[in-house]
């Protein structure tokens, strides 16, 4: 991504912001290595997306989202056919039935945009059986809770927000900015019911990036989405380096997906959610 801005509105001079990103592609496991993530959440997070869980990935500017989502993505299925949906395109998915598609802005006539939400919406005609969208910025909120609420399970996206609650917030301001004349509570319903799984992604004040919560959505209860956390990293303080120390930790919540499967006989292993504490996690987290 090249961000460049000259005087009058840069008052020091041109200045040009360049994100790249790696040729290499990111593992779980390199997550793993690097201390981003506890082997039970990535094992948790893989089986969640081989059973066709709508997963969203909330985080804050640089934590890291866009790789975990791309880490995700490419758990789906070789038999599914995935429809991706991006600003700028970065995903990288392996599988062989992808569809990539690329918003454009408009002209400097301002004619000829195309948005994100255009192209969800011109997605749900592909018949696709996943949905993956870089990053929800606006009303296309609503056309992909839709899609997940209409047949499209196992979709993904990410979203800009600092906790899960902060998220859901978000999410609904969102929704709104679809003009669509809902009340609120009938749009906390729709996110109730079509998103499954909240991962929190945090780039901590130390540079480090961690998956700080893992959360099942289980509900709606009086005017509120109710959430289940499932994992979490726990802070300690801070090692000799200045870094930040803690561990990860499962809270004993058994998601109620997970417990269906099992009834349904899928091999399943409710270990991943014991004791998750053993080690302490001190390496730098996914740059």
């Amino acid at each position: 991504r090249v961000n460049a801005i000259i005087p009058p509105l840069a008052l020091n001079g041109p200045s040009i912001t360049i994100r790249k990103f790696a040729k290499k592609n990111l593992y779980m496991s390199d997550l793993i290595r690097y201390g981003s993530i506890s082997e039970s959440m990535g094992m948790f997070l893989k089986e969640a997306v081989e059973l066709k869980q709508n997963i969203v990935i909330s985080g804050g500017t640089g934590s890291g989202k866009t790789t975990l989502l791309n880490i995700l993505s490419n758990f789906i299925g070789s038999q599914d056919r995935i429809i991706t949906i991006e600003d700028a395109a970065e995903l990288k998915l392996n599988q062989p039935h992808v569809v990539a598609l690329e918003s454009r802005p408009a002209n400097a006539e301002g004619k000829g945009k195309v948005s994100i939400r255009d192209l969800v919406i011109n997605a749900l005609r592909m018949r696709p059986d996943r949905i993956v969208v870089g990053e929800c910025r606006g009303g296309e909120a609503l056309d992909m809770l839709q899609a997940m609420n209409t047949g499209h399970d196992g979709s993904l996206t990410t979203g800009h927000a600092n906790s899960p609650n902060d998220f859901l917030s978000r999410l609904e301001v969102m929704v709104m900015m679809a003009g669509v004349d809902l009340p609120s509570r009938a749009i906390r319903e729709q996110i109730a019911s079509a998103v499954d799984i909240l991962v929190q992604q945090t780039r901590l004040a130390d540079g480090t990036r961690r998956i700080t919560h893992i959360m099942e959505v289980v509900g709606f209860e009086g005017d509120k989405i109710k959430l289940e956390p499932i994992f979490e990293f726990v802070r300690k303080g801070y090692d000799a380096n200045g870094k930040i120390t803690g561990f990860y930790r499962a809270t004993g919540y058994i998601p109620k997906f997970y417990r269906n499967a099992i009834e349904q006989g899928v091999p399943l292993d409710t270990a991943l959610f014991g004791d998750d504490s053993s080690g302490d996690f001190l390496h730098e987290g996914v740059r």
